[in-house]
């Protein structure tokens, strides 16, 4: 019997946005970010938000574009695997009027969209892949690649606490980690300032 898919919610926490709701597929490996996780991250990223063009990769709900847009981010690309998630993704920016020219959705695996770098380096990258199936080393290994990172940029890594941390590139240096119930996450720099 084919269940349909029931449609939840998930809150922004702050920004122009703060405490507006995104509505969320209950699809299979769809895992939001929780608001204690992304509190944290983006208590790290306060000042480095503002202005920063941003990648959420593996953008599931689109909760990390989102909470970024909210908080003043310049641009988002999300990128998600699955069209009916890459739709409501669509729609939620379009009930909170985000300018369109503030993001793009593209629904295609996220090897795909990396073949091509973009016309502009991200400052700030969300990874945050499905559990059970992830594959950072390849995306890490692409994302090192020219044209897809400001020499300054961030990157956020999140992934399950019992799998051991994933193997990064050896000039991303580790600025700060967190676990929180089954996540463990961390934000890593290209920069020796940060």
């Amino acid at each position: 019997m084919n269940k349909r898919a029931k449609s939840n919610s998930i809150r922004i926490i702050a920004g122009q946005w703060r405490g507006r709701k995104l509505k969320v597929l209950d699809a299979q490996g769809l895992r939001p970010t929780t608001d204690r996780v992304r509190e944290t991250l983006f208590n790290w990223l306060m000042y480095d938000v503002p202005g920063a063009r941003c990648l959420d990769l593996f953008a599931g709900t689109g909760v990390l574009g989102a909470e970024a847009l909210s908080r003043g981010a310049d641009y988002v690309q999300f990128v998600e695997l699955a069209l009916p998630v890459a739709k409501v993704i669509e729609n939620n920016l379009n009930e909170l009027n985000a300018p369109r020219e503030k993001y793009a959705v593209s629904a295609q695996p996220a090897m795909t969209f990396l073949k091509v770098p973009p016309e502009k380096p991200f400052e700030l990258v969300f990874l945050d892949p499905p559990f059970a199936d992830h594959p950072l080393p390849s995306v890490i290994d692409q994302l090192t690649r020219p044209g897809w990172l400001s020499d300054d940029a961030l990157i956020y890594i999140e992934q399950p606490t019992k799998q051991a941390p994933v193997q990064v590139s050896s000039n991303w240096t580790l600025r700060r980690e967190g676990k929180a119930g089954q996540s463990r996450y961390s934000l890593y720099s290209l920069s020796d300032t940060y």
